[in-house]
């Protein structure tokens, strides 16, 4: 086994019982918390090793990187996932490669992406992405748009919204964290009951390196990690 092999293993089993407390500390099952690993720092050969260890799930932000990474590794049992902002001129090459996209900020988005889905007779698995801190560089719907969006995308037929994505302030501490959680898994339970048919919000994408313990103890049901899966290496 070579180092670099050695070190994402190690790396992601440290990852993996992280999760696995604070999925039980929360009275959850470790199995309820899937993890995605976010490779824009590192190159290919990183991202073998990281599938060699047994994580498929991974994510790009960028489209452009996602689609050199899809093609370079095409030979891999990968599930990509998009998670940064995406353009609606990039939507056409993105959605033919991606599991996910977790990042739907707007209803227009939204409806390229249905668009591409059913001419390719498939439908995609979409978050709505949700702006909890409140930052103007953030995309995604205000906590208060989110109940007309679901209504607005109820009738697109080849898009599958499973849920809502959120990012805490890139400014502030955990409990700061912790807190923009909250509010995202109470917006959830609030807008559950009144669904329109068709739309789940089982879940809740919360948590990257830095929060994704406090994330998964407020609800979180997938965590974004990038830099911890990579220690040593980047």
């Amino acid at each position: 086994m070579s180092d670099l092999q050695r070190m994402i293993e190690g790396n992601l089993a440290r990852v993996r019982a992280s999760i696995a407390a604070a999925a039980t500390r929360a009275g959850r099952p470790p199995e309820t918390v899937k993890l995605v690993g976010v490779t824009k720092y590192v190159g290919p050969e990183v991202v073998r090793a990281l599938v060699a260890a047994g994580l498929r799930d991974l994510a790009e932000s960028r489209p452009q990187q996602l689609w050199e990474k899809a093609a370079a590794l095409a030979d891999l049992p990968i599930r990509w996932h998009q998670v940064g902002h995406l353009q609606r001129n990039k939507v056409r090459r993105t959605v033919p490669l991606v599991a996910m996209v977790e990042s739907v900020d707007s209803v227009r988005l939204a409806a390229a992406i249905d668009q591409v889905a059913a001419e390719r007779g498939r439908r995609v698995p979409v978050l709505l992405e949700v702006n909890i801190s409140g930052e103007a560089a953030k995309h995604g719907f205000a906590p208060s748009e989110v109940e007309a969006a679901l209504g607005a995308v109820a009738g697109l037929g080849h898009m599958e919204v499973r849920g809502l994505m959120g990012m805490a302030g890139l400014e502030g501490h955990l409990e700061d964290a912790r807190r923009q959680f909250a509010s995202l898994r109470d917006l959830r339970d609030r807008l559950q009951p009144v669904c329109p048919n068709g739309i789940a919000l089982a879940e809740l994408s919360m948590g990257m390196s830095a929060d994704f313990e406090v994330a998964i103890e407020e609800g979180s049901t997938l965590v974004r990690i990038g830099s911890a899966l990579f220690e040593g290496v980047l």
